[in-house]
């Protein structure tokens, strides 16, 4: 569930195909994401899931299963 909405997040800042999303996707090497782009994609995730994530978190998402597991935390602690 929350790959699927990640894909379309991702796909839709990265103007990309969602099925070029796996979650071993990287942002930086494997999109060309740079700062702007995964800034943009953490704060589409963060308001699609009503979560907020810690700039020290948020620095080590380097790939879409980085993402998956910031959301599953954020998510576990409400």
């Amino acid at each position: 569930m929350e790959f699927e909405k990640i894909q379309s997040i991702i796909a839709e800042v990265m103007n990309v195909n969602e099925n070029d999303i796996t979650m071993d996707t990287t942002f930086i090497d494997d999109l060309g994401a740079d700062s702007l782009d995964v800034f943009q994609i953490i704060m589409g995730i963060e308001e699609v899931f009503n979560i907020e994530i810690p700039n020290e978190e948020a620095e080590s998402i380097v790939s879409v299963g980085d993402a998956v597991e910031q959301i599953k935390k954020a998510t576990n602690n409400d």
